[in-house]
């Protein structure tokens, strides 16, 4: 008996939770977020780089390098939180070998190499004038830069097993693996000496004033919503890219098929 194949398959299947991520469901819903998302990304940036850049004041310590921070924080903040969303989606892919885990993790990992390489770019411009160098191999950075060279393994790989269902697995095992190094770049301020200082988000309260965190904050939404939106584009395009494959091949075989009759 031939199997189905969910990318091409329009027949939708009776469970509400497999409709919401089937393909062609996804398509028709994940259609009528992207304007709006867009529209929301556009106003939080516009927002935020003026608040950022013109309406903040200068750190009493840092001067106006501190306003580096707010594309290194956000740049930071999805480099580890894209991955996370890659884990996830590779569970997804492992358990219940669900197609659109696999859109999702193949549409991620490129946005991901690049939100972290920002954030490993404006760290070393930050770095420079705070710490008086570009780079030192503490433990955040050098973990973060781990996590950028697994990123772009995790690209190279999808390319690598293009359309193979085994590579999917094999990349989901990979990126699950790979999940170890979150963690560790979430608590090196902690375990090691390093020039990061800590999460600025104590018990007692913030360790900043509202004029810095309050575009801060901004900005780290403003680049959520652009990944989103990026996303979303992403993995929509994936899926329409697998079916205009899957029709080339059908009118492929097609045609080898007549030209087989005729020759007969």
């Amino acid at each position: 008996m031939n199997k189905s194949n969910p990318m091409t398959d329009t027949s939708l299947p009776a469970n509400w939770f497999s409709r919401l991520a089937h393909p062609g469901v996804f398509l028709s819903w994940s259609r009528n977020w992207i304007a709006p998302l867009a529209a929301l990304t556009i106003i939080l940036f516009t927002i935020g780089l003026w608040y950022s850049f013109f309406n903040s004041p200068p750190d009493y310590q840092m001067g106006e390098t501190v306003r580096i921070m707010y594309i290194h924080v956000p740049s930071a903040w999805l480099s580890q939180m894209i991955y996370t969303l890659m884990a996830v989606s590779a569970i997804g892919t492992l358990v219940w070998r669900h197609p659109m885990a696999d859109m999702s993790m193949k549409a991620a990992a490129p946005l991901g190499a690049a939100f972290t390489a920002v954030a490993l770019f404006t760290g070393a411009l930050w770095g420079r004038p705070t710490w008086g160098t570009f780079w030192e191999w503490d433990g955040r950075m050098t973990s973060t830069l781990v996590l950028f060279l697994m990123y772009l393994g995790l690209v190279a790989l999808w390319r690598t097993f293009e359309g193979q269902a085994r590579g999917t697995r094999i990349i989901a095992i990979f990126t699950l693996v790979g999940a170890l190094n979150i963690p560790i770049i979430k608590f090196s301020v902690d375990w090691w000496n390093t020039l990061h200082q800590p999460s600025i988000i104590k018990a007692d309260g913030l360790s900043m004033p509202a004029s810095i965190y309050t575009p801060l904050l901004i900005m780290v939404v403003a680049f959520t919503a652009l990944f989103f939106t990026l996303h979303l584009v992403g993995m929509r395009t994936e899926i329409l890219r697998h079916r205009a494959n899957s029709l080339e091949r059908r009118h492929v075989s097609a045609r080898n098929g007549t030209s087989s009759g005729t020759t007969s």
